[in-house]
């Protein structure tokens, strides 16, 4: 029976595409005096982000991470914005009594920051972030460890995102996987990964969940 569902952040849920991006080349333009392409970024999306700044220059790192965050913050609030019928969607889950975690490879402070901006954060019955596992994704670590904290079994939820590195953390961690066709990533490419589901809209969820308890209680 699906009990939960396990939400990546940026891309599925807040729309912080062109942030991240404008973030990225401002940050590698200023270090480096490189052009980062827009493509190249977009295919860093769904990995921590000192992962994808180390192909650039892994001995000073921490100062491109600075330069992101220092442009971010200023621009944060002005560039995210929410997902269409994000907040519908997981208000429709929750009246279905289904328990919603985050799952995201972002730090605590601008995660958080995120939720608030478009109010979704009091919906959360757990937040996993950068800091709180050893495991990044595109490993399970951070999935399992939103079950853990919600008191769930991975395959009582479906690990919804954006990005091949959602797909394969929920993979990894025995749960259901769940694209939004949304993304900003090629779908053809997404689709290697052999999702479960493939949404428009959150509130297609709640239909989907209830399927898959249906079939459950048929087979038992």
């Amino acid at each position: 029976m699906i009990k939960a569902i396990l939400f990546d952040l940026d891309g599925t849920l807040i729309d912080t595409n062109e942030l991240i991006v404008e973030c990225f080349q401002h940050a590698v333009r200023k270090h480096l005096d490189v052009e980062v392409p827009r493509e190249d970024v977009v295919k860093t999306f769904g990995e921590p982000l000192v992962f994808a700044m180390e192909k650039y220059d892994r001995e000073n790192v921490d100062e491109l991470l600075d330069l992101f965050r220092k442009h971010q913050e200023t621009r944060h609030d002005v560039l995210a914005k929410e997902c269409e019928g994000v907040t519908a969607g997981i208000e429709a889950l929750r009246e279905a009594g289904l328990k919603i975690a985050l799952v995201t490879s972002k730090r605590r402070p601008t995660t958080e920051r995120g939720l608030h901006l478009i109010d979704i954060y009091k919906y959360m019955d757990a937040v996993v972030t950068f800091e709180d596992t050893e495991e990044h994704k595109p490993t399970g670590g951070p999935a399992l460890r939103a079950c853990e904290l919600i008191g769930v079994k991975p395959w009582e939820t479906i690990m919804v995102g954006d990005s091949h590195n959602d797909i394969l953390c929920g993979k990894d961690a025995g749960c259901y996987t769940c694209l939004v066709r949304y993304t900003a990533l090629p779908m053809e490419e997404l689709m290697s990964y052999e999702p479960d589901f493939i949404i428009d809209e959150i509130s297609e969820l709640v239909g989907i969940c209830e399927n898959i308890n249906e079939e459950l209680e048929m087979k038992n």
